[in-house]
Formats: structure tokens, sequence, C-alpha cells
């Protein structure tokens, strides 16, 4: 896995979810029983602490902001950290697998 490919599996996932309104984001995800919102928050969460794991930083929490339209920025964020942390390809290769996972589920 590389950095190119984790990076074009996360542009393809905003593209796919920047553009909702709030209730799209509040419908349940296909897989799960919750909210397309809280699992694209689970990404970003997961993403920032690979990233953090990279960096040797103590993982910290991402904070679940007010407005569900703020959360392709907070993926877009959380990605270029772990591809600036210039991590394994054990990192990226599971960064990759939870991007494709969540757009799947989506």
């Amino acid at each position: 896995m590389s950095a190119a490919e984790l990076d074009k599996a996360v542009q393809l996932l905003v593209r796919q979810i920047a553009h909702w309104q709030q209730p799209r984001w509040a419908a349940a995800a296909t897989a799960g029983n919750v909210s397309r919102a809280d699992l694209v928050h689970r990404l970003v969460q997961e993403i920032a602490n690979l990233a953090a794991d990279a960096e040797g930083e103590p993982r910290r929490v991402v904070p679940r902001l007010d407005n569900d339209l703020a959360l392709p920025d907070q993926l877009r964020v959380v990605a270029a950290d772990l591809l600036a942390a210039d991590p394994g390809d054990e990192a990226l290769t599971r960064a990759a697998a939870e991007v494709t996972a969540t757009r799947s589920a989506l």
C-alpha cells in the first residue's frame, strides 16, 4: 500500500460525502445501527490514532463537532497528518482498509 493509494481512497470518500446535508448525515449507515455521521467520525478517530502511533505520540480524542458537515474536512486533516507522519506499510494498509470499509457501509 502506498501513500498515493491511501490519498486516492480518502479523496473518493470525500467526493462521495462532501455535498451531503444534515438529513443525509443523520440517516443510518447500511452496516450497523449507527448514523452515517457516527460512522465517518469513527473513521476519523481511527486514522488519527494511526497518525499518533506513527508519530510516537499519545492518542487524542478527535472532537465531535456540532456540525456534521465538517466531517469531510476532519477526514482530510487526519489523513494528511497520517501521511505526513511517514507511516509504515501496515498503517497505510489498515487506514486504506478502514476508508474502503466505511465507504462501502455508507
